[in-house]
């Protein structure tokens, strides 16, 4: 069992705590990884991320307590083959819409008979093919969470947990506020219903769901929601509100107002 599986698997006595990476940094998300994050999302989707950036980024995060989730790309088999061949083990796949979707998602995720992974028998992921048996363990070993972004994906939220091999599934509020018309008003009373839907109809079939808040505070309100796992901004989001709150500070103590007022991340992450 890879380390983000133990962390689902004892979240019931554990609140899995976790956070984005989105600086492509090897050096921020070692120094994040050491901040006390259970897990943190290393993105490909929406980071100038590439493969060998990815080796780098795996190695700097092993070195803390901080188990990764890699947020892939795009639901392909060819880039989670290479994914899983880098040295990842949790794989996060965006935008899942049906149960279709989700069976080839877990299919890339494992070797032959149950699915489509291409075996290679020198790679990071079998610590260059010294670790024993590989082949015949890793399938247990790698954890497939389905990301729902739409008003349609969480509709079928029953339907994806089915899918044989889901370990998880995960809520994208940003996706999904935009999918219902409320762009970038993640907290809107509508956005909301269906997180709580979600949330409360995971927790009756026993699947892990989770996702990500913009403040302590928002992530608050999921939890409530019976969200089981949770992460909070992002290394660049953390790190822009300080920047921000730092530089309006020292103008305050000048007594000089700034310019033209300071900007403020627009995402909610």
């Amino acid at each position: 069992m890879n380390p983000f599986q133990t962390l689902l698997a004892h979240r019931a006595t554990k609140v899995p705590i976790g956070t984005w990476i989105m600086s492509a940094s090897p050096i921020v998300a070692e120094a994040v990884g050491t901040a006390g994050f259970d897990w943190g999302v290393i993105d490909m989707e929406h980071t100038p991320l590439d493969l060998m950036d990815l080796v780098h980024m795996l190695q700097a995060v092993g070195n803390t307590g901080m188990a990764p989730l890699v947020r892939v790309p795009w639901n392909d088999t060819v880039n989670v083959k290479r994914v899983l061949d880098a040295g990842a083990h949790s794989l996060l796949f965006p935008f899942i819409q049906n149960a279709e979707e989700a069976a080839r998602a877990v299919a890339a995720t494992r070797y032959a008979p149950e699915g489509v992974r291409g075996m290679a028998g020198m790679s990071r992921a079998s610590r260059f093919g010294t670790t024993p048996n590989f082949f015949k363990q890793a399938n247990a070993n790698v954890c497939a969470v389905l990301q729902m972004e739409t008003v349609e994906s969480i509709a079928r939220l029953e339907e994806l947990a089915s899918v044989p091999g889901v370990g998880a599934l995960f809520v994208g509020p940003g996706d999904l506020s935009g999918s219902m018309g409320h762009v970038g008003n993640l907290t809107h009373p509508d956005v909301m219903k269906q997180m709580e839907s979600a949330g409360q109809r995971a927790n009756k079939l026993g699947m892990p769901i989770g996702t990500v808040g913009g403040t302590p505070e928002v992530v608050a309100q999921y939890r409530a929601m019976g969200y089981d796992f949770v992460a909070v901004a992002s290394d660049l989001g953390l790190l822009m509100r300080a920047s921000i709150a730092a530089a309006q500070a020292l103008r305050a103590i000048d007594g000089a107002a700034p310019a033209a007022p300071a900007a403020k991340p627009q995402s909610g992450y």
